[in-house]
């Protein structure tokens, strides 16, 4: 089975849609997939992802099937720098989160104090069980840190959504931290993240990662990818800082 999670376009965010860069985005990545042999297509119920998945449904004359738990992970977390000024959980200073070897662990991430006050780990069980539903639906069941497969398949499922959510997901699929890839990972808007399963012996399955993040489709029409996915590179450049 293959697992193709899209990061919506460049946002407008204070109108939950895309700017008229993002709209361009959209239809590129709709050349892309639309194209494609998909067995399903899953939307975010944001309007940023919906606006993303628009083109490319319509190209493909499908329909997708809406998730509230696709929408983006944006669980308010008080930011230690920010004097009780809450953030989503993967806008935090490296300064900070840094110092907690719990949040590299992934069992013990939840054991940070910050995160857990806002309820993340319950948040983020509410999601993976979704998401694993879903799985087990297509043939794929969970059990302890690798999936059983009940019918073996080569499908391929599409999900509009967002990066924090992704970061989610593949944390669950890669047994790691979530916060080492909020933190640690960049999804350009519109981006492409694929992910197979690996069958190396009859019945069990794992997932790989085989593309991270990937907006060839961009670069295939010369199109340089929005800067929304990223903080500066050097500080005082002009880049975003916070």
């Amino acid at each position: 089975m293959k697992l193709l999670l899209i990061r919506h376009g460049d946002p407008d965010y204070i109108h939950d849609d895309l700017t008229p860069a993002g709209r361009r985005e959209a239809a590129l990545l709709a050349e892309r997939i639309a194209p494609m042999e998909v067995e399903q297509y899953f939307v975010s119920p944001l309007g940023r992802a919906r606006a993303t998945a628009a083109p490319t449904l319509q190209k493909a004359e499908r329909t997708a099937v809406e998730c509230a738990w696709l929408q983006e992970f944006s669980i308010p977390v008080a930011r230690p720098d920010l004097d009780g000024l809450s953030k989503v959980p993967w806008d935090w200073l490296p300064q900070d989160w840094l110092q907690d070897p719990r949040l590299f662990s992934p069992e013990r991430w939840r054991e940070n104090e910050i995160l857990r006050a806002a309820g993340v780990g319950e948040a983020y069980d509410a999601v993976i069980a979704a998401f694993d539903k879903l799985l087990a639906e297509h043939g794929y069941e969970r059990d302890g840190l690798y999936y059983r497969v009940r019918r073996p398949n080569t499908k391929t499922l599409v999900f509009f959504t967002h990066f924090g959510l992704s970061c989610v997901l593949l944390s669950h699929l890669m047994q790691t931290s979530p916060m080492v890839l909020w933190q640690g990972l960049v999804m350009a808007p519109s981006s492409v993240t694929t992910i197979h399963t690996e069958e190396r012996r009859p019945g069990i399955a794992a997932f790989r990662t085989a593309a991270l993040g990937d907006v060839s489709h961009l670069y295939a029409k010369g199109v340089e990818p929005a800067f929304a996915a990223r903080f500066c590179e050097v500080y005082g450049n002009g880049q975003r800082i916070d």
